[in-house]
């Protein structure tokens, strides 16, 4: 294990983390940092909104699956920015597209054509097979650009009556937390306070077919959007065959079928995509996150002709979406994950981590779950999944709890086997200091 240079922050600094992160964790009053932290902390709480309660450690440097503080302690990064950074912190090969496109042309709006979109469609369309893609900045535009095309192709091929197109959600989503996101959200912490919200929009639980299949005989039902694995809500895996009974169902039912694979594709759980997994089409697929590998906020929408040409010039784009820099570091991020066969490095990892972390004593460890590089596990309720991640970090590795009592964990799928047990010995000693 590394040692952590230790140094109290004041009581300010800490009741505010306490207040943040909704916990009153007694590993916090251990918190040891230094005066940069400390400024750094306390220039954000000044003059920054105060929607996050981030871990107190003050990030200054990122390479592979390392971090570094201020004070120049070095963390292996176990959030992987929300699996954005999947081949890593600043990839040579990325960061060498950036700068290389950066000196040449950086925008030009939709307004006119330029030299690389096309070069950049061309291969995420040999690389996915879906006909056409539509570029976007965030994963959450691209959330909101599927539910517009599941609308219009609703209207215009399934025939739904105008303004009644319905759009169906599972228990427990999250894709953003735009008004629109927050519509479809069961979480209160995400929409309570922000109505009103989206009509239209519908929720069923998560992993329940029969219920799914009540809403889709709805003949205005147009789409079903879901995650093939949940990532916000704790990595949340459905059953064996959930997403092949998805498919038939939307087929019975002409349903569009969405999947969010912002944060579970890109070789993150073991596949090209999470719907790999169960040789499964949908018919919009929604990317972002490490599709620019944390450089830029790049974000895509996969579909074929007759939903993607539902709509015409003008109708929806974006000033920055498809602009030459991030096609050009999107391509680059694209050619490691398949260069370096991450996809297969996450499925051979993952199953590794996962078996060596269902071997903690069940009076601590309830439930360990996960694919590839994406899994958490469920803390029993005696011990603080915070006070957990703050000794992790103390320890030299950073994660992040969900829904108080989980704790993911999803390391960049560049991680080589020995730094994995490296790893894997730090979750299991801290762990065992609880005990």
């Amino acid at each position: 294990m590394m040692n952590v240079v230790r140094k109290s922050i004041s009581s300010a600094i800490r009741s505010t983390a306490r207040r943040a992160t909704l916990a009153t964790s007694t590993a916090t009053k251990d918190i040891k940092t230094g005066e940069k932290s400390e400024a750094i902390y306390a220039k954000e709480q000044k003059y920054g909104a105060h929607n996050y309660g981030p871990i107190p450690v003050a990030l200054s440097r990122g390479e592979g699956v390392f971090l570094w503080d201020v004070e120049g302690n070095r963390y292996y990064d176990f959030l992987s920015a929300y699996s954005a950074v999947n081949q890593g912190h600043c990839h040579p090969k990325i960061v060498g597209a950036l700068k290389e496109q950066a000196d040449i042309l950086t925008l030009t709006s939709r307004a006119f054509y330029n030299n690389v979109l096309g070069e950049y469609e061309e291969y995420v369309h040999n690389l996915f097979g879906y006909d056409k893609v539509l570029p976007m900045n965030t994963g959450v535009e691209g959330g909101e650009t599927a539910c517009k095309l599941a609308r219009r192709w609703g209207y215009d091929v399934k025939k739904v009556p105008k303004d009644q197109a319905r759009i169906i959600f599972a228990d427990g989503n999250f894709w953003g937390r735009t008004l629109a996101a927050i519509s479809s959200s069961t979480d209160p912490s995400s929409f309570a306070g922000y109505g009103p919200y989206m009509p239209g929009f519908g929720t069923v639980p998560y992993n329940d077919i029969d219920a799914l299949e009540k809403e889709l005989q709805n003949p205005n039902t147009c789409a079903f959007m879901v995650e093939p694995i949940q990532g916000e809500a704790g990595v949340v895996v459905p059953d064996d065959g959930y997403l092949t009974k998805v498919r038939q169902l939307c087929d019975k039912y002409n349903v569009l079928w969405i999947a969010d694979e912002v944060q579970t594709g890109l070789a993150r759980t073991g596949r090209r995509l999470c719907v790999d997994h169960d040789n499964v089409r949908p018919d919009i697929v929604v990317l972002g996150k490490a599709l620019s590998g944390g450089v830029l906020p790049v974000s895509a929408i996969l579909a074929d002709d007759p939903v993607m040409l539902t709509i015409k010039p003008g109708e929806h784009g974006s000033t920055y979406g498809g602009n030459p820099l991030a096609c050009k570091v999107a391509i680059a991020a694209l050619e490691v994950l398949e260069e370096e066969k991450l996809a297969e490095r996450a499925d051979r990892l993952g199953k590794v981590l996962r078996k060596e972390l269902s071997e903690l004593p069940k009076d601590m460890v309830k439930t360990v779950r996960g694919k590839g590089l994406l899994n958490a596990i469920v803390i029993n309720e005696k011990v603080d999944a915070m006070d957990i991640c703050l000794r992790l970090r103390d320890n030299g590795l950073l994660s992040k709890p969900t829904h108080g009592d989980i704790i993911r964990f999803a390391p960049p799928l560049i991680m080589t086997d020995e730094q994995m047990q490296e790893c894997i010995s730090i979750i299991k000693n801290t762990i065992m200091e609880f005990v």
